[in-house]
Formats: structure tokens, sequence, C-alpha cells
């Protein structure tokens, strides 16, 4: 019996945000110790193991001669420097903010990239499309709770860095098509690498590692996050976006049960209802989606 390949790949998906989730946990274990620019550096670099198995393992790229080059190479550049900024923003913001709200905010980059789609792709997106985004910028809105007294500028981080994600989601949706995502995803990864080296530069230098047991984190956290875009990326090879997009959510109650067993935090007052609402818009933009593909 042939096995079901959707379930495989939903597999795959939830596995790739637990470990995305573990990096960032590891990154608010160091942050009192290194710098988000540091760390951003370190998960690049071991990051770049991953990526590179990716990319020798696909059969794509062995197919077509095995290629470096881009022809779209300022375009690339330019999608690394964006994840830098990204990568900073969001490490950043794991050192001020709890782990449940700085991770539910950038759930938000699924919002901005039908905005984004609007812009750069000439998408046409209908009023249900952009009712769901106006709900998820309420949830937005509810979490920052900006000119409260509540507000942290803090939060902006989060959202600058789901800015950033959803316009290197976009970008690459403008890279010629005959060009496999995996060396897409290294130039990105070796742009990023060099952003964060330079930005740590510029913002005091490599701390020396505080503890010998440090390394080992460290490895950890570039090998989750390389690896969860290498089963993000196998994901999404053998199924559908549209069938793996309601799954994405599941990392928002996984942040914040994680953020409550290893730094018993438990935001409920930051995060409801405002990551209900952003949930809910995030599923109403898929199920919209998979009704206009159908039609």
């Amino acid at each position: 019996m042939k096995p079901d390949r959707t379930f495989t790949a939903v597999l795959l998906l939830l596995c790739a945000l637990t470990l995305f989730d573990a990096m960032g946990l590891i990154i608010k274990h160091l942050s009192p110790r290194y710098s988000a620019a540091e760390l951003s550096a370190y998960r690049n670099t071991f990051g770049l193991i991953p990526s590179l198995i990716v990319l020798y393992s696909s059969s794509d790229w062995h197919a077509k001669g095995r290629i470096w080059r881009l022809r779209q190479w300022r375009l690339a550049l330019a999608r690394g420097a964006i994840l830098t900024l990204a990568q900073f923003s969001f490490y950043l913001s794991l050192g001020l903010l709890t782990f449940a709200t700085a991770s539910t905010i950038t759930y938000a980059n699924s919002l901005f990239a039908v905005a984004l789609a609007t812009v750069l792709l000439r998408e046409k997106v209908g009023w249900v499309r952009w009712g769901a985004v106006l709900l998820g910028f309420i949830g937005v809105i509810w979490i920052v709770r900006p000119g409260s007294d509540s507000f942290s500028p803090a939060a902006l981080l989060p959202l600058g860095a789901a800015v950033c994600y959803a316009l290197v989601g976009v970008t690459a949706r403008v890279m010629d098509h005959d060009v496999p995502t995996p060396l897409i995803n290294l130039y990105s990864s070796i742009v990023a690498l060099m952003g964060a080296v330079i930005l740590a530069l510029f913002t005091g230098g490599f701390t020396p590692l505080d503890r010998a047991s440090d390394i080992w984190w460290l490895v950890a956290m570039g090998g989750f996050g390389g690896t969860a875009v290498l089963l993000l990326i196998m994901s999404y090879r053998i199924a559908e976006q549209s069938n793996l997009a309601p799954f994405n959510y599941f990392g928002i109650p996984l942040a914040f049960l994680l953020g409550w067993v290893f730094f018993d935090e438990s935001p409920w007052d930051e995060l409801f209802p405002g990551a209900l609402l952003i949930l809910a818009s995030g599923l109403l933009i898929v199920w919209r989606e998979r009704r206009l593909k159908r039609a």
C-alpha cells in the first residue's frame, strides 16, 4: 500500500516547527551572555552544514549540472541581507520578551506576505483575504498594545522580523523557476552569515565563550535551525503548500508550552485574545487560497 505522502509531509513540518522552537529556546538561554548578532553568526555558521546536505542531495541541482552561479545573484544577495535583519530582530526580541510573545508575533509574517504580494507580485487580493489581514493586524496590535502602560518597544522587534521574513518569502517567488530551491537557500544563508558577522563586529565584537558547554549549545542551535529548514523543504516538496499551511500555526501553542516548561513563563494577558486573532486570520487566508485554487 502506497504511504500517504501528505501525512508524511505534515510530520516533517511539525518536526521542523519543533526544531525552530528548540533553536529559539537555546537563543533565549544564551542571550544573557552573547549578543543577537553573535548568535545569528553562530546559527548561520553551523546551519550551513544542513544547507549543503540539502543542496548535494537535490537531484534537480545535479541534473542541471551542479550550477553555482545565479542569474539573479543581486536579488539573492538582497534576500540574504533581509534575512540578516530578520534574524537579528527576532533573536534580539527573544532576549527581551517572553518566548511565546516573541514567537507568536512573528507568525504575522503570513499577513505581511499577502500585502507584499499585491505590491511586488501584482497579485489580486479579494475582500476575504484583506479582511483576514485586517483581523490579523488587530491581533498583533492587541499583543503589542501601542500607547498602553504595558507597551514595550521590544515588541516591535519580532514585528519587524515578521515583515522581513515575509519579504524573504515573497521575493523567493520572483527568482527564476529553474533555479533549485536549495541553492537559493544556500545563497541566503551565506549572505546572512556574513551580515551577522559584520553586525557583531560593529556592535562590540565576539564575546569569548563563557563556558565550555556553550560551544555545544551553539552547535545545537545552528544544527536545529539548519535541519528545520531542510525538513521544511522536504515537506513542501512532497505535498501541496495549501495542505500544509494550516499546520504552521501549531507553533503558537507549542511556543507557549515550551516557554512555560523551560522559563516558567505564562503570558496569558499578553497573548490572548490577540494570538487567537492571528491564528484565525492565518487559517482564513489558507481557506480562501485553497478555494481559489480549486476554482
